[in-house]
C-alpha cells in the first residue's frame, strides 16, 4: 500500500510519522520534518517526491507532470506555488496527491489531481492540521478522530460508498477531484483549482475529432510503458479491448490481458474477453471466481479498504490483479473513465427516454395521460398500464432525483431497515442533497454533460477508481488509467452532446472512431463488467451463506440495522430475488467486516 502523510501546527508527537508511515505497509518510506511539521511517502521508486527548501517542505506521491516534464517536478512546483498560491496547481498534470508545509508561518496547502485517482484525507486540530491519502495512516496518529459519522454511515448504506467530501470518521474529510485545501493563519479555505468546463458548440468536424482523439489516446498508453512488465484488464467491453489493442500496438508486443469469468449463468463474459484477445493477438489469461474465493477474499477486502466498501466488483478486480501479478506484471491498465467521458452508461439511455416525457405539450400530459392514467385506469393492474404509470411516475420525478428511483435503501425504506436511535441522528435528504449539488455544479447545459460531470465526481471517484485502486493494491500491483489522462478529459469536454447519446444510442463518437478497430461483436454487445453473482450463490453455497449470516447477525448488535429486517432479507428477500437482495447482504456484509478485521 502506498501514500502520504503528515501533519503541521499540531505540536511535536514523538515517532507519530513513523506510524503513520507504518499504516502504508509493504512500501519503502521516506520522510521530511522541519519545526512543527512532518510528511512522509511510502511509494514504489518513481511514485514519491520529497524536497525541503528555505524550511518549507513538498511531497509528491504519484507521477505527475509539470509543464510536460516529470523530473524534477516537486522542486519546481514549489517555486510556482510561492508566486500563484494554490491555483499553481493548474499547472500540474497526471495523478497525484501533494502537500506543501511552512512551519515558520504555519502555512500548508494539499491537492489532489483532477481525476481524484489519488485521495487525501484531512482532520483540523486547532490551527493545526493532520492529513494522509488513507483514513487509516490518519488515524495513527495520536490525535486522528476515531469516531464514526452516523451520517456517513447512512450514505454508504444509500450509495454502498462513502462519498467525499465526508469520511466515515467525524472531523475527518476527503478532497474531491481537482480540489485543494489552503492552511493559511490558521483559517482552512477549500476550492477548486479545475473543474470540467463544457464546449456545446460542435465546431469541429468529425474526421478532426476522430485523429486527436486517437491520437491523445495513443499518446496516452505509451506514457504507461516506463520499466514496467505492463499487462490490462479484458472485461471483453469496448474501454478494456480498446487499450488491449492500443498497448499492444505501443509495446510492438503481443499486450499481456487478464479476464475473470464465473461459472453463473447470465454473469460469464470471456467469450468477448477470447474474441478481443485473438482479435489483438493478446497473450491472454483468465481465471474463474467460485464462492469459495469469495468467502476467502471477503476479510482481506475488508482491510484494503479505509472506509467501508460495497461494490462486489472489488473482489473479481482484486483476483484479476493477483492473476496477473503472479504472471509477473507489475502495472495493469484499466479501463475506468471511458463510459463517463464518452457516454457509456445504460442510465444515459434510461435516463434519455424519461426526458421525452418533459417535451410533450404540458397540456396532452396534465390533461389526457395523467388523467387517465392516475384516474380513469388506475386501478387497471394489466402491464401495460403498470409500466405506462411506473413510467411517468419516473419522468414527472426532476434530475438528478430520478436517479434515486431504484435505490436499494429507499426501496426499503430506511424506517423499516434502521434503528430508531440510528435514524434520529441522520438527515435522510443528505444523499439527495449531495446529487444535486455534484449535478448543477456543472456549467453543461445538456442533461449527458450534466450527468457526466456527476458521475465524474461520484460514480468514477468515489467508486471505480477506490474499487481498483484498492483491489490492485492488495494484490500488489500498480494501476494506471489511459482514459483519465487530462488530455481526454478536456477532449471529452470539448464534444457535442449528440457525439455521447444520440437519441438512446451509447457513446456514438466512441464507436465509430474505433469501428475499424474493435470487432463488430464487442462494439455491438451491452456493458457488463466484473459484476459478481453474490445473490445466485448465497442461495447454493453453505460457506459463503454462513459467513454472511453470521456477519449480518453480529452487525445486530451495533445498534444501525434493525435485527428484524436481517431476520426479513434472510428469510423472505433472498428468496424472492436472490441478485437483487443479495446486493444489500453484501452491503451489509462488508460494513460487519470492516469493523470486525479494525476491532471495533
Amino acid at each position: 500500500m502506498s501514500g502520504l502523510c503528515g501533519y503541521i501546527g499540531i505540536g511535536p508527537h514523538e515517532d507519530s510519522l513513523q506510524q503513520m508511515l507504518a499504516r502504508f505497509d509493504g512500501a519503502p518510506g521516506a520522510a521530511l520534518s522541519g519545526g512543527a511539521g512532518a510528511l512522509g511517502i511510502a511509494a514504489g521508486a518513481g511514485s514519491a517526491q520529497l524536497h525541503e527548501e528555505d524550511g518549507v517542505l513538498i511531497g509528491i506521491w504519484g507521477r505527475p507532470t509539470l509543464r510536460g516534464r516529470a523530473a524534477g517536478v516537486a522542486a519546481t512546483f514549489l517555486r510556482i506555488w510561492r508566486d500563484c498560491g494554490p491555483q499553481a496547481c493548474v499547472q500540474l498534470g497526471g495523478a497525484f496527491a501533494l502537500c506543501i508545509l511552512d512551519s515558520r508561518s504555519g502555512e500548508a496547502l494539499l491537492a489532489v489531481d483532477r481525476a481524484g485517482i489519488h485521495c487525501l484525507c484531512y482532520q483540523r486540530s486547532g490551527p493545526g492540521l493532520l492529513f494522509a491519502s488513507s483514513a487509516d495512516a490518519l488515524l495513527a496518529h495520536p490525535m486522528g478522530s476515531k469516531a464514526l459519522d452516523p451520517q456517513s454511515l447512512y450514505h454508504y448504506l444509500h450509495f454502498h460508498i462513502v462519498p467525499a467530501p465526508r469520511t466515515i470518521y467525524l472531523q475527518q474529510q476527503r478532497l474531491r477531484p481537482g480540489e485543494f485545501l489552503h492552511l493559511r493563519a490558521g483559517k482552512a479555505t477549500r476550492g477548486s483549482y479545475w473543474q470540467l468546463r463544457f464546449d456545446e458548440s460542435d465546431a469541429q468536424p468529425y474526421e478532426q475529432l476522430r485523429s486527436r482523439f486517437l491520437s491523445l489516446l495513443g499518446d496516452s498508453v505509451r506514457s504507461t510503458l516506463d520499466s514496467y512488465r505492463l499487462g490490462a484488464f479484458l472485461s471483453g467491453g469496448t474501454d478494456s479491448s480498446t487499450l488491449a489493442g492500443f498497448l499492444g500496438q505501443a509495446s510492438c508486443a503481443p499486450a499481456r490481458t487478464y479476464s475473470i469469468g464465473f461459472d453463473a449463468p447470465g454473469y460469464d463474459e470471456t467469450k468477448y474477453a477470447r474474441l478481443a484477445a485473438r482479435h489483438f493477438g493478446t497473450s491472454h489469461h483468465e481465471m474463474y471466481v467460485t464462492a469459495d474465493h469469495v468467502a476467502a477474499a471477503v476479510p482481506q477486502l475488508a482491510q484494503a479498504f479505509d472506509q467501508p466498501f460495497g461494490n462486489a466488483s472489488a473482489l473479481p478486480a482484486y483476483y484479476c490483479a493477483r492473476m496477473a501479478r503472479e504472471d509477473g506484471v507489475t502495472r495493469l491498465l484499466g479501463g475506468d473513465g471511458g463510459d463517463e467521458l464518452f457516454g457509456g452508461n445504460e442510465r444515459y439511455a434510461q435516463q434519455a427516454v424519461f426526458g421525452r416525457y418533459e417535451v410533450l405539450p404540458s397540456a396532452l400530459r396534465q390533461l389526457a395521460i395523467e388523467p387517465i392514467l392516475f384516474g380513469l385506469v388506475a386501478k387497471q393492474e394489466q402491464a401495460l398500464f403498470r409500466k405506462a404509470r411506473s413510467y411517468v411516475r419516473q419522468a414527472l420525478t426532476s434530475m438528478p432525483g430520478r436517479l434515486d428511483t431504484y435505490n436499494l435503501l429507499q426501496h426499503y425504506g430506511p424506517q423499516q431497515v434502521l434503528e430508531p436511535d440510528f435514524l434520529a441522528q441522520i438527515d435522510t435528504g443528505e444523499p439527495g442533497n449531495l446529487l444535486e449539488r455534484l449535478y448543477w455544479r456543472s456549467n453543461g447545459a445538456s442533461q449527458i454533460n450534466r450527468m457526466q460531470a456527476l458521475d465524474l465526481q461520484l460514480t468514477l471517484a468515489d467508486n471505480d477508481l477506490r474499487k481498483v485502486g484498492s483491489a490492485c493494491e492488495l494484490a500488489g500491483v500498480e494501476v494506471a488509467y489511459p482514459f483519465l489522462c487530462d488530455a481526454l478529459i478536456d477532449f471529452s469536454a470539448s464534444l457535442a452532446p449528440h457525439y455521447k447519446l444520440r437519441g438512446t444510442q451509447l457513446r456514438p463518437f466512441f464507436k465509430r472512431a474505433l469501428r475499424s478497430r474493435l470487432p463488430k461483436a464487442i462494439l455491438q454487445k451491452k456493458k457488463h463488467g466484473f459484476g459478481l453473482p453474490f445473490g445466485h450463490w448465497l442461495q447454493h453455497h453453505a460457506g459463503l451463506r454462513e459467513l454472511a449470516g453470521d456477519s449480518l447477525q453480529s452487525l445486530k448488535r451495533r445498534g444501525i440495522v434493525q435485527a428484524q429486517f436481517i431476520d426479513v432479507l434472510f428469510e423472505r428477500y433472498l428468496p424472492e430475488h436472490a441478485s437483487y437482495h443479495g446486493t444489500m447482504v453484501w452491503v451489509l456484509m462488508m460494513l460487519e467486516q470492516w469493523h470486525q478485521v479494525r476491532g471495533r
